[in-house]
């Protein structure tokens, strides 16, 4: 069977094309003939050498596919069944630990970008009713990561704000999910018309920051003066300032990006008197995806899919990822 591999030290000239042989279907596992990845950043980091794997690893931390054949003691999965891995295959529930984010496909060890797994039926859920593959691989990083942010750590309500910042799977989803539990929310972009694209999806307010600078005041402003509820951080260190600055007293920041860069100055004074929460998080527990899987099939939420690529096209995708020309998610469909 085919596998993308990695070369060390990495680099996208570092992806080859090898192969992997699945092995024996044992109790409680599952064969999937996978289908569908799609591309993060986390993937990118792995990819370029920024999270180090031994020589050889399978990338890509999302998959999405088929199931071909059930161990003994497995329930709630048939051959035919469509489904989509998970980003800790050890943390099904609660609270996080260090034991159950101990591995993630595509960086601790092998991941998705192959044709074919053999994993612990816990490490899949049922992928949403009527989706593509493609469209199933986006849930496992991206979408579950903007869930948990809105809905596990501080819980959305029914007109509260949502900030969120730039046109990439984390962020579109977040506006997704938002609207369809009643929000307001005001979007980020450097494009005007991605900023187009992003109010078609319903969003109620637009910033070009690449035009304001200040434009966490000016959503703060956006709410009458009283600061944002939840912000979706994808950006990091270059652009926390201007979300504290946008959100309200005791306000929510998910910290879940680093696109911005990885460290620099904290507003701490800021932080202090607005009584901000920051909190930081990694996507989420196998129990928080189908949960989020219920409310998308609920609300009939359909992923924004910029590209396909096909598997031996992974550098590619990752080089349309580098170019931020993106909107959505990039997937890889074979």
């Amino acid at each position: 069977m085919r596998a993308i591999r990695l070369r060390k030290p990495g680099g996208l000239d570092s992806l080859y094309v090898g192969e992997a042989e699945a092995g024996p279907v044992g109790a409680g596992e599952i064969r999937v003939r996978l289908h569908a990845s799609s591309v993060n950043y986390h993937d990118y980091i792995v990819v370029m050498g920024g999270i180090p794997t031994p020589d050889g690893r399978i990338p890509m931390s999302d998959g999405a596919g088929e199931v071909t054949e059930v161990g003994s003691g497995v329930s709630g999965f048939a051959v035919g069944d469509r489904v989509v891995s998970t980003f800790f295959p050890l943390w099904l529930a609660g609270e996080p630990t260090l034991e159950t984010l101990a591995q993630v496909p595509g960086d601790r060890n092998d991941g998705y970008a192959r044709d074919e797994v053999v994993a612990p039926a816990t490490s899949f859920t049922h992928a949403p009713a009527g989706f593509s593959h493609a469209e199933a691989a986006t849930l496992t990083c991206a979408g579950l990561t903007a869930w948990r942010a809105l809905f596990v750590e501080a819980p959305l309500l029914p007109g509260d704000t949502v900030l969120v910042q730039g046109t990439g799977g984390v962020s579109i989803f977040a506006l997704q999910f938002a609207k369809a539990a009643g929000a307001v929310v005001i979007a980020t972009s450097s494009s005007d018309a991605k900023l187009d694209r992003l109010r078609a999806l319903g969003a109620d307010h637009l910033i070009n920051y690449k035009r304001d600078a200040e434009w966490g005041v000016t959503a703060r402003g956006l709410t009458g003066g009283r600061g944002v509820d939840h912000i979706v951080e994808i950006g990091g260190a270059g652009t926390l300032a201007q979300s504290i600055a946008a959100c309200r007293l005791r306000g929510n920041i998910a910290l879940i990006g680093v696109l911005a860069g990885f460290a620099g100055n904290v507003a701490t004074a800021a932080i202090m008197a607005g009584n901000v929460r920051i909190n930081g998080l990694t996507v989420g527990s196998r129990e928080q995806q189908l949960a989020m899987i219920k409310a998308i099939e609920a609300n009939a939420i359909r992923p924004v899919i910029d590209s396909c690529f096909d598997l031996e096209q992974i550098a590619d995708a990752f080089r349309r990822q580098e170019s931020g020309q993106h909107f959505g998610k990039i997937c890889l469909e074979w």
